[in-house]
């Protein structure tokens, strides 16, 4: 019987970002996706400062949009 897989790359964050935050992923990339026009790093400084999250975490749901957006 094997592992199940885990998570990679931004995704390995999301159990954490839940548990921290008390929000489901999706709730953050929906908030994301409102923000228009911002770049990567904008996008991150906006989750720190309006919403009080980490970097890695910020950094990690942004990553994640973008791959998903393809941009």
């Amino acid at each position: 019987m094997s592992e199940p897989e885990k998570a990679k790359g931004p995704a390995s964050y999301f159990p954490s970002i839940e548990k921290k935050y008390g929000q489901p992923v999706s709730h953050w990339l929906a908030l994301l996706k409102k923000q228009k026009g911002l770049q990567h790093m904008e996008l991150v400084a906006w989750l720190k400062n309006e919403h009080g999250m980490g970097h890695g975490h910020a950094n990690a749901l942004v990553a994640y949009l973008r791959a998903q957006q393809g941009t």
